[in-house]
């Protein structure tokens, strides 16, 4: 069964490039436009990672990782951050906030695709140890 991705992004065609990209590497994708939408996707069906854009016009990336972590049902979803911020402060932001990784804009889909499986594949290690 492939991994479930969800990706949040206003930019809608870099959400469906990207989506496209991860669908020939084997991965179910689902997208939502703003944090909103991005958060109910995810409560509705919990994704194995999230890729997600830090600036969006509703609430920003931190701010949907923030409910993420807040949730106990969705905290242990690996989130990796993606934007045109390529400040190092914005970087340092996402990992304190518990990112699995930040790529800036433009970034290469098969390092994407890397870092999703290496997220997944540690996020599933601490289930499989409780077992």
């Amino acid at each position: 069964m492939p991994h479930d991705i969800l990706i949040i992004d206003d930019e809608w065609a870099i959400a469906l490039a990207l989506g496209a990209r991860l669908k020939d590497h084997g991965f179910s994708v689902r997208t939502a436009r703003d944090g909103h939408a991005g958060l109910a996707a995810a409560k509705q069906c919990p994704p194995d990672a999230i890729l997600l854009d830090l600036r969006m016009p509703d609430i920003d990336g931190f701010e949907v990782q923030r409910r993420l972590n807040a949730d106990i049902n969705l905290a242990n979803i690996p989130v990796i951050f993606l934007s045109a911020n390529v400040l190092d402060s914005a970087k340092q932001q996402a990992q304190g906030a518990g990112a699995a990784g930040f790529f800036a804009k433009p970034y290469q889909s098969d390092e994407i695709v890397a870092a999703l499986t290496v997220a997944i594949t540690a996020a599933a290690r601490p289930a499989a140890n409780a077992a």
